[in-house]
Protein backbone atom coordinates (compact mmCIF):
# COMPACT_ATOMS: atom_id res chain seq x y z
CA UNK A 1 0.00 0.00 0.00
CA UNK A 2 1.43 3.93 -0.65
CA UNK A 3 -0.73 6.43 0.29
CA UNK A 4 0.61 10.35 0.24
CA UNK A 5 -1.33 13.33 2.47
CA UNK A 6 -2.28 16.46 0.82
CA UNK A 7 -3.49 19.38 3.47
CA UNK A 8 -6.61 20.82 2.53
CA UNK A 9 -6.29 23.56 5.44
CA UNK A 10 -4.77 24.06 8.97
CA UNK A 11 -7.69 21.00 10.13
CA UNK A 12 -8.31 18.94 7.34
CA UNK A 13 -6.61 16.73 5.00
CA UNK A 14 -6.81 14.33 2.20
CA UNK A 15 -4.89 11.16 2.01
CA UNK A 16 -4.40 9.87 -1.51
CA UNK A 17 -4.08 5.54 -0.98
CA UNK A 18 -3.40 3.20 -3.66
CA UNK A 19 -3.33 -0.55 -2.96
CA UNK A 20 -2.01 -3.04 -5.17
CA UNK A 21 -4.62 -6.00 -5.69
CA UNK A 22 -3.18 -9.26 -3.93
CA UNK A 23 -3.18 -6.80 -0.93
CA UNK A 24 -7.47 -7.18 -1.36
CA UNK A 25 -6.77 -11.09 -1.39
CA UNK A 26 -7.91 -11.77 2.59
CA UNK A 27 -11.00 -9.36 2.40
CA UNK A 28 -11.71 -11.01 -1.27
CA UNK A 29 -11.80 -14.85 0.47
CA UNK A 30 -13.76 -13.33 2.88
CA UNK A 31 -16.52 -11.70 1.19
CA UNK A 32 -17.11 -15.07 -0.96
CA UNK A 33 -17.11 -16.82 2.60
CA UNK A 34 -19.95 -14.61 3.38
CA UNK A 35 -21.61 -14.57 0.07
CA UNK A 36 -21.51 -18.43 0.32
CA UNK A 37 -23.14 -18.20 4.28
CA UNK A 38 -26.39 -16.16 2.67
CA UNK A 39 -26.81 -18.58 -0.64
CA UNK A 40 -28.09 -21.17 -2.31
CA UNK A 41 -27.64 -22.87 -6.05
CA UNK A 42 -28.77 -26.64 -6.49
CA UNK A 43 -26.09 -28.81 -7.20
CA UNK A 44 -24.16 -27.36 -4.45
CA UNK A 45 -24.21 -27.87 -0.69
CA UNK A 46 -24.32 -24.66 1.41
CA UNK A 47 -21.13 -23.17 1.68
CA UNK A 48 -19.29 -25.23 -0.88
CA UNK A 49 -19.87 -22.91 -3.73
CA UNK A 50 -17.29 -22.65 -5.90
CA UNK A 51 -15.89 -19.12 -6.33
CA UNK A 52 -16.09 -19.09 -10.18
CA UNK A 53 -20.10 -20.44 -10.06
CA UNK A 54 -20.72 -17.08 -6.78
CA UNK A 55 -18.90 -14.61 -10.30
CA UNK A 56 -21.54 -16.41 -12.79
CA UNK A 57 -24.59 -16.72 -10.86
CA UNK A 58 -24.45 -13.05 -8.83
CA UNK A 59 -21.42 -11.09 -10.73
CA UNK A 60 -17.82 -10.56 -9.92
CA UNK A 61 -19.31 -6.94 -8.69
CA UNK A 62 -20.63 -7.86 -6.06
CA UNK A 63 -17.39 -9.13 -4.30
CA UNK A 64 -15.46 -6.99 -5.50
CA UNK A 65 -17.59 -4.41 -3.64
CA UNK A 66 -18.05 -6.68 -0.40
CA UNK A 67 -14.33 -7.09 -0.40
CA UNK A 68 -13.82 -3.17 -0.60
CA UNK A 69 -16.19 -2.03 1.93
CA UNK A 70 -14.47 -5.08 4.00
CA UNK A 71 -10.43 -3.61 3.52
CA UNK A 72 -11.12 -0.03 3.57
CA UNK A 73 -11.15 0.52 7.13
CA UNK A 74 -7.84 -1.46 7.24
CA UNK A 75 -6.09 0.42 4.70
CA UNK A 76 -7.39 4.04 6.06
CA UNK A 77 -6.45 3.21 9.39
CA UNK A 78 -2.80 1.95 8.05
CA UNK A 79 -2.44 5.19 6.19
CA UNK A 80 -3.29 6.97 9.04
CA UNK A 81 -1.08 5.56 11.68
CA UNK A 82 1.53 6.37 8.73
CA UNK A 83 1.42 9.74 8.50
CA UNK A 84 0.76 9.83 12.36
CA UNK A 85 -2.12 11.96 12.02
CA UNK A 86 -4.45 13.03 14.71
CA UNK A 87 -7.81 12.39 13.28
CA UNK A 88 -11.42 13.32 13.77
CA UNK A 89 -14.63 12.27 13.26
CA UNK A 90 -15.09 9.67 10.63
CA UNK A 91 -13.76 10.55 7.03
CA UNK A 92 -15.17 10.97 3.91
CA UNK A 93 -14.41 8.07 1.11
CA UNK A 94 -14.45 8.15 -2.50
CA UNK A 95 -13.22 5.29 -4.62
CA UNK A 96 -10.89 7.24 -7.84
CA UNK A 97 -10.11 3.63 -9.18
CA UNK A 98 -11.22 -0.01 -8.72
CA UNK A 99 -9.42 -2.58 -11.72
CA UNK A 100 -10.28 -6.29 -10.91
CA UNK A 101 -6.94 -8.03 -10.56
CA UNK A 102 -4.71 -5.29 -10.58
CA UNK A 103 -5.26 -1.72 -7.71
CA UNK A 104 -7.35 -0.26 -5.56
CA UNK A 105 -7.21 3.85 -5.71
CA UNK A 106 -9.19 5.60 -2.72
CA UNK A 107 -9.27 8.98 -1.07
CA UNK A 108 -10.31 9.81 2.15
CA UNK A 109 -10.95 13.43 3.52
CA UNK A 110 -11.01 13.55 7.07
CA UNK A 111 -10.46 16.55 9.48
CA UNK A 112 -7.51 16.49 12.15
CA UNK A 113 -6.55 18.20 14.71
CA UNK A 114 -4.86 21.11 14.21
CA UNK A 115 -0.98 21.70 15.21
CA UNK A 116 -1.28 24.54 18.27
CA UNK A 117 1.63 26.53 19.40
CA UNK A 118 1.33 27.49 22.69
CA UNK A 119 2.99 30.73 24.12
CA UNK A 120 4.90 32.07 27.06
CA UNK A 121 1.75 32.15 29.56
CA UNK A 122 3.85 33.20 32.46
CA UNK A 123 2.43 36.91 31.88
CA UNK A 124 -0.75 36.34 32.35
CA UNK A 125 -2.57 38.44 35.22
CA UNK A 126 -6.05 38.57 36.14
CA UNK A 127 -8.35 39.85 38.93
CA UNK A 128 -10.94 38.10 41.15
CA UNK A 129 -13.66 38.81 43.95
CA UNK A 130 -11.87 39.25 47.54
CA UNK A 131 -12.77 37.19 50.24
CA UNK A 132 -15.03 39.49 52.33
CA UNK A 133 -17.34 38.53 54.73
CA UNK A 134 -19.66 40.59 56.77
CA UNK A 135 -22.04 41.13 59.43
CA UNK A 136 -24.81 41.18 56.82
CA UNK A 137 -23.96 38.21 55.30
CA UNK A 138 -24.14 36.33 58.55
CA UNK A 139 -27.37 37.54 58.97
CA UNK A 140 -28.87 36.75 56.09
CA UNK A 141 -27.31 32.85 56.32
CA UNK A 142 -28.53 32.75 60.22
CA UNK A 143 -31.74 34.20 59.32
CA UNK A 144 -31.86 31.35 55.73
CA UNK A 145 -31.30 28.63 58.78
CA UNK A 146 -34.11 30.32 61.04
CA UNK A 147 -36.72 29.63 58.16
CA UNK A 148 -35.73 26.43 58.00
CA UNK A 149 -36.92 25.61 61.90
CA UNK A 150 -40.30 27.62 61.37
CA UNK A 151 -43.08 25.61 62.99
CA UNK A 152 -46.73 26.74 61.50
CA UNK A 153 -49.95 27.09 63.32
CA UNK A 154 -53.23 27.39 62.02
CA UNK A 155 -55.40 30.54 62.26
CA UNK A 156 -58.56 31.65 61.92
CA UNK A 157 -57.96 34.59 59.61
CA UNK A 158 -57.58 35.21 55.84
CA UNK A 159 -54.05 34.33 54.00
CA UNK A 160 -51.53 36.51 53.88
CA UNK A 161 -47.91 37.34 52.27
CA UNK A 162 -46.03 34.42 54.07
CA UNK A 163 -48.64 32.16 55.36
CA UNK A 164 -48.96 28.66 54.44
CA UNK A 165 -52.01 27.40 53.13
CA UNK A 166 -53.00 23.60 52.24
CA UNK A 167 -54.96 23.71 48.99
CA UNK A 168 -57.06 21.46 47.16
CA UNK A 169 -56.60 22.05 43.02
CA UNK A 170 -58.28 21.59 40.00
CA UNK A 171 -57.60 22.52 37.09
CA UNK A 172 -59.27 22.37 33.41
CA UNK A 173 -58.33 23.26 29.51
CA UNK A 174 -61.20 24.07 27.68
CA UNK A 175 -63.46 22.93 29.80
CA UNK A 176 -62.46 19.76 30.69
CA UNK A 177 -60.90 18.72 34.04
CA UNK A 178 -57.47 17.20 33.23
CA UNK A 179 -56.59 13.30 34.53
CA UNK A 180 -53.39 14.67 35.95
CA UNK A 181 -55.24 18.09 37.12
CA UNK A 182 -56.38 17.56 40.35
CA UNK A 183 -54.10 17.67 43.53
CA UNK A 184 -55.38 17.41 46.79
CA UNK A 185 -53.76 18.83 50.30
CA UNK A 186 -51.05 20.73 48.42
CA UNK A 187 -49.33 22.42 51.16
CA UNK A 188 -47.59 25.83 49.52
CA UNK A 189 -46.08 29.32 51.26
CA UNK A 190 -47.80 32.20 49.50
CA UNK A 191 -45.36 34.66 47.95
CA UNK A 192 -42.89 31.38 47.40
CA UNK A 193 -43.53 31.51 43.29
CA UNK A 194 -43.66 27.71 43.64
CA UNK A 195 -46.52 27.50 42.12
CA UNK A 196 -48.92 28.65 39.37
CA UNK A 197 -48.24 31.91 37.97
CA UNK A 198 -51.36 34.03 39.68
CA UNK A 199 -51.95 31.56 42.49
CA UNK A 200 -50.87 34.15 45.64
CA UNK A 201 -53.49 36.87 44.14
CA UNK A 202 -56.08 34.09 44.26
CA UNK A 203 -55.50 32.94 47.53
CA UNK A 204 -54.62 35.86 49.63
CA UNK A 205 -57.74 36.72 51.47
CA UNK A 206 -59.33 33.79 51.58
CA UNK A 207 -60.38 32.14 55.01
CA UNK A 208 -60.21 28.47 55.74
CA UNK A 209 -63.24 27.13 52.88
CA UNK A 210 -62.84 30.10 50.74
CA UNK A 211 -62.61 29.19 46.86
CA UNK A 212 -61.21 31.31 44.10
CA UNK A 213 -60.77 30.78 40.14
CA UNK A 214 -57.87 32.04 38.20
CA UNK A 215 -56.22 31.68 34.48
CA UNK A 216 -52.77 30.39 34.79
CA UNK A 217 -50.06 28.42 32.29
CA UNK A 218 -49.45 25.06 33.31
CA UNK A 219 -45.67 24.36 33.90
CA UNK A 220 -45.76 20.51 33.67
CA UNK A 221 -48.16 17.60 33.10
CA UNK A 222 -50.05 16.45 29.96
CA UNK A 223 -50.79 19.86 28.91
CA UNK A 224 -47.69 21.93 29.68
CA UNK A 225 -47.81 25.17 28.20
CA UNK A 226 -51.31 25.52 27.67
CA UNK A 227 -53.75 28.45 29.06
CA UNK A 228 -56.04 26.69 32.06
CA UNK A 229 -58.56 27.63 33.97
CA UNK A 230 -57.63 26.75 37.96
CA UNK A 231 -59.89 26.55 40.63
CA UNK A 232 -58.08 26.31 44.02
CA UNK A 233 -59.84 25.93 47.75
CA UNK A 234 -58.14 26.77 50.87
CA UNK A 235 -58.70 24.09 53.54
CA UNK A 236 -56.38 25.76 56.48
CA UNK A 237 -54.49 28.56 56.75
CA UNK A 238 -51.87 28.53 59.14
CA UNK A 239 -49.04 31.38 59.90
CA UNK A 240 -45.06 30.60 60.38
CA UNK A 241 -43.23 31.62 63.63
CA UNK A 242 -39.82 31.79 63.60
CA UNK A 243 -37.51 30.69 66.45
CA UNK A 244 -35.82 33.28 68.67
CA UNK A 245 -32.40 33.75 67.55
CA UNK A 246 -30.58 33.09 71.07
CA UNK A 247 -28.73 29.92 72.25
CA UNK A 248 -31.57 27.65 72.56
CA UNK A 249 -31.69 28.06 68.54
CA UNK A 250 -28.06 27.52 68.58
CA UNK A 251 -28.36 24.11 70.17
CA UNK A 252 -31.67 22.98 68.11
CA UNK A 253 -30.29 23.86 64.41
CA UNK A 254 -26.61 22.98 64.92
CA UNK A 255 -24.17 21.18 67.16
CA UNK A 256 -23.17 24.48 68.76
CA UNK A 257 -23.96 25.43 72.57
CA UNK A 258 -24.46 29.57 71.66
CA UNK A 259 -25.19 31.42 68.77
CA UNK A 260 -21.81 33.44 68.85
CA UNK A 261 -20.49 29.83 67.79
CA UNK A 262 -23.27 29.40 65.38
CA UNK A 263 -22.65 32.65 63.82
CA UNK A 264 -18.61 32.34 63.56
CA UNK A 265 -19.26 28.86 62.10
CA UNK A 266 -21.46 30.26 59.67
CA UNK A 267 -18.54 32.93 58.67
CA UNK A 268 -16.29 30.45 57.82
CA UNK A 269 -18.58 28.68 55.30
CA UNK A 270 -19.42 31.72 53.76
CA UNK A 271 -15.40 32.43 53.57
CA UNK A 272 -14.97 29.09 52.40
CA UNK A 273 -17.91 29.29 49.88
CA UNK A 274 -16.43 32.45 48.54
CA UNK A 275 -12.34 31.20 48.46
CA UNK A 276 -14.24 28.73 45.99
CA UNK A 277 -16.20 31.16 44.10
CA UNK A 278 -12.54 33.07 43.44
CA UNK A 279 -10.49 29.79 42.68
CA UNK A 280 -12.94 29.20 39.57
CA UNK A 281 -13.07 33.10 39.00
CA UNK A 282 -9.58 32.89 38.50
CA UNK A 283 -9.66 29.58 36.28
CA UNK A 284 -12.05 31.08 34.37
CA UNK A 285 -9.90 34.44 33.69
CA UNK A 286 -6.75 32.50 33.15
CA UNK A 287 -8.31 30.93 30.99
CA UNK A 288 -9.83 33.31 28.88
CA UNK A 289 -6.69 34.87 28.84
CA UNK A 290 -4.67 31.85 27.63
CA UNK A 291 -7.15 31.27 24.69
CA UNK A 292 -6.70 35.23 23.36
CA UNK A 293 -2.89 34.27 23.23
CA UNK A 294 -3.49 31.37 20.87
CA UNK A 295 -4.45 30.67 17.47
CA UNK A 296 -6.93 27.74 16.92
CA UNK A 297 -8.54 26.90 13.85
CA UNK A 298 -11.71 25.14 14.29
CA UNK A 299 -12.57 22.45 12.01
CA UNK A 300 -16.00 22.84 10.45
CA UNK A 301 -17.89 19.38 10.78
CA UNK A 302 -16.65 18.72 14.69
CA UNK A 303 -17.98 22.56 15.19
CA UNK A 304 -21.22 21.62 13.38
CA UNK A 305 -21.37 18.59 15.57
CA UNK A 306 -20.75 19.86 19.42
CA UNK A 307 -23.57 22.74 18.56
CA UNK A 308 -25.77 19.66 17.25
CA UNK A 309 -25.24 18.10 20.83
CA UNK A 310 -25.40 21.23 22.68
CA UNK A 311 -28.77 21.70 21.44
CA UNK A 312 -29.81 18.27 21.88
CA UNK A 313 -28.67 18.06 25.51
CA UNK A 314 -30.39 21.05 26.07
CA UNK A 315 -33.73 20.06 24.47
CA UNK A 316 -34.20 16.41 25.18
CA UNK A 317 -32.68 16.08 28.61
CA UNK A 318 -32.68 19.58 30.68
CA UNK A 319 -35.58 21.21 29.61
CA UNK A 320 -37.39 17.92 29.01
CA UNK A 321 -37.12 17.79 32.63
CA UNK A 322 -38.23 20.74 33.22
CA UNK A 323 -41.38 20.07 30.90
CA UNK A 324 -40.34 23.22 28.43
CA UNK A 325 -40.00 22.83 24.72
CA UNK A 326 -37.08 25.08 23.09
CA UNK A 327 -39.54 27.80 22.14
CA UNK A 328 -41.16 28.73 25.96
CA UNK A 329 -37.85 28.49 26.98
CA UNK A 330 -36.36 31.22 24.34
CA UNK A 331 -39.75 33.13 26.09
CA UNK A 332 -38.73 32.68 29.42
CA UNK A 333 -35.17 33.94 28.90
CA UNK A 334 -35.95 36.50 26.31
CA UNK A 335 -33.91 35.90 23.57
CA UNK A 336 -34.68 35.13 20.07
CA UNK A 337 -33.95 31.88 18.30
CA UNK A 338 -30.81 34.07 16.31
CA UNK A 339 -29.87 35.05 19.87
CA UNK A 340 -29.64 31.53 20.81
CA UNK A 341 -27.61 30.48 17.97
CA UNK A 342 -25.27 32.85 18.13
CA UNK A 343 -24.81 31.89 21.96
CA UNK A 344 -24.34 28.27 21.20
CA UNK A 345 -21.98 28.58 18.68
CA UNK A 346 -20.02 30.99 20.67
CA UNK A 347 -19.48 28.61 23.47
CA UNK A 348 -19.50 25.47 21.36
CA UNK A 349 -16.05 27.62 19.59
CA UNK A 350 -14.86 28.05 23.01
CA UNK A 351 -15.03 24.73 23.88
CA UNK A 352 -13.22 23.04 21.09
CA UNK A 353 -10.93 25.92 21.48
CA UNK A 354 -10.23 25.53 25.07
CA UNK A 355 -10.11 21.45 24.44
CA UNK A 356 -7.34 21.68 22.08
CA UNK A 357 -5.41 23.80 23.93
CA UNK A 358 -5.33 22.22 27.13
CA UNK A 359 -4.64 18.79 25.48
CA UNK A 360 -1.71 20.62 23.52
CA UNK A 361 -0.67 21.86 27.63
CA UNK A 362 -0.89 18.12 28.45
CA UNK A 363 1.47 17.24 26.00
CA UNK A 364 4.08 19.94 26.46
CA UNK A 365 4.20 19.66 30.21
CA UNK A 366 3.93 15.83 30.04
CA UNK A 367 1.13 15.22 32.21
CA UNK A 368 -0.09 12.00 33.93
CA UNK A 369 -3.27 11.05 35.21
CA UNK A 370 -2.53 8.31 38.28
CA UNK A 371 -5.70 6.52 39.58
CA UNK A 372 -5.87 8.32 42.77
CA UNK A 373 -6.29 11.44 40.44
CA UNK A 374 -9.18 9.40 38.75
CA UNK A 375 -11.03 7.89 41.34
CA UNK A 376 -11.53 11.27 43.29
CA UNK A 377 -12.80 12.89 39.83
CA UNK A 378 -15.13 10.20 39.21
CA UNK A 379 -16.60 10.38 42.40
CA UNK A 380 -17.51 14.24 41.69
CA UNK A 381 -18.95 13.23 38.63
CA UNK A 382 -20.98 10.88 40.45
CA UNK A 383 -22.34 13.45 42.86
CA UNK A 384 -23.03 16.26 39.92
CA UNK A 385 -25.06 13.34 38.36
CA UNK A 386 -27.04 11.93 41.40
CA UNK A 387 -25.58 8.45 40.74
CA UNK A 388 -23.70 6.17 43.57
CA UNK A 389 -19.98 6.08 42.60
CA UNK A 390 -20.56 2.59 41.68
CA UNK A 391 -23.17 3.19 39.02
CA UNK A 392 -21.69 6.05 37.77
CA UNK A 393 -18.01 3.72 37.43
CA UNK A 394 -20.11 0.98 35.63
CA UNK A 395 -21.67 3.10 32.87
CA UNK A 396 -18.48 4.63 32.47
CA UNK A 397 -16.76 1.23 31.52
CA UNK A 398 -19.56 -0.11 29.46
CA UNK A 399 -19.60 3.26 27.90
CA UNK A 400 -16.27 2.81 26.48
CA UNK A 401 -15.78 6.48 28.47
CA UNK A 402 -12.77 5.68 30.79
CA UNK A 403 -10.25 7.95 28.45
CA UNK A 404 -12.73 10.65 28.13
CA UNK A 405 -12.73 10.75 32.20
CA UNK A 406 -8.81 10.85 31.87
CA UNK A 407 -8.96 13.50 29.34
CA UNK A 408 -11.08 15.41 31.93
CA UNK A 409 -8.50 14.96 34.72
CA UNK A 410 -5.45 15.97 32.87
CA UNK A 411 -7.11 18.87 30.45
CA UNK A 412 -7.54 20.32 34.55
CA UNK A 413 -4.02 19.66 35.51
CA UNK A 414 -2.74 21.31 32.42
CA UNK A 415 -4.84 24.86 33.49
CA UNK A 416 -4.09 24.04 37.11
CA UNK A 417 -0.50 24.69 35.64
CA UNK A 418 -1.03 28.04 33.95
CA UNK A 419 -3.16 28.96 36.99
CA UNK A 420 -0.02 28.70 38.95
CA UNK A 421 2.06 30.76 36.75
CA UNK A 422 -0.59 33.33 36.72
CA UNK A 423 -0.30 36.36 38.57
CA UNK A 424 -3.99 36.35 40.35
CA UNK A 425 -5.08 39.25 42.73
CA UNK A 426 -8.36 40.77 44.17
CA UNK A 427 -10.19 43.54 44.10
CA UNK A 428 -7.94 44.81 46.76
CA UNK A 429 -4.70 44.67 44.94
CA UNK A 430 -4.18 41.34 47.64
CA UNK A 431 -2.03 38.45 45.11
CA UNK A 432 -4.55 35.46 46.08
CA UNK A 433 -3.06 32.09 47.18
CA UNK A 434 -4.80 29.07 44.99
CA UNK A 435 -2.45 25.69 45.91
CA UNK A 436 -5.07 24.50 48.22
CA UNK A 437 -7.57 23.94 45.12
CA UNK A 438 -8.65 21.14 43.34
CA UNK A 439 -6.03 20.55 40.15
CA UNK A 440 -8.44 18.85 38.11
CA UNK A 441 -11.68 21.05 38.74
CA UNK A 442 -12.09 22.85 35.52
CA UNK A 443 -14.36 25.56 33.88
CA UNK A 444 -17.43 23.94 31.79
CA UNK A 445 -16.39 25.19 28.93
CA UNK A 446 -13.43 22.46 29.18
CA UNK A 447 -15.68 19.49 29.23
CA UNK A 448 -16.52 19.05 24.96
CA UNK A 449 -15.43 16.12 23.45
CA UNK A 450 -14.69 15.47 20.34
CA UNK A 451 -16.79 12.90 18.55
CA UNK A 452 -14.48 10.11 18.67
CA UNK A 453 -14.43 10.55 22.44
CA UNK A 454 -18.59 10.01 22.83
CA UNK A 455 -18.89 12.42 25.85
CA UNK A 456 -21.45 11.81 27.90
CA UNK A 457 -24.23 14.31 28.86
CA UNK A 458 -25.28 14.47 32.15
CA UNK A 459 -24.19 11.15 32.93
CA UNK A 460 -23.07 8.29 31.30
CA UNK A 461 -25.02 6.01 29.36
CA UNK A 462 -24.82 2.59 30.29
Amino acid sequence: MKSAVETLNPTRVRLSIEVPFEELKDSLDAAYKKINQQVTVKGFRKGKIPARVIDQRFGRGAVLEEAVNDALPKFYTDAVNEAELNVLGQPEVDITELKDGETLNFTAEVDVRPTIEIPDYSGIEVEVDAVEVGEEDIDKAVEELRERFASTAPVERAAEEGDVVTLDLEAKVDGEVLEDGVASGVSYTIGSGELLEGIDEAVKGLEAGGEATFSSELKGGSAAGKESEVTVKVSQVAKRELPELDDDFAQLASEFDTLEELRADSRKRLENMKQYDQATQAQERVLEKLLELVEVPVPEKLLEDEINTRKHNLEHHQLGQMGLDLEKYLEIQGKTAEEFDAETKEAAVKGIKTQFVLDELVNKEKLNVNQEELTEHLMRRAASSNMSPDQFAQAVVEGGQVPMLVGEVARGKALAVVVEAATVKDTNGEIVDLDDEDEDETPAETSAETPAEDAPEDKPEA
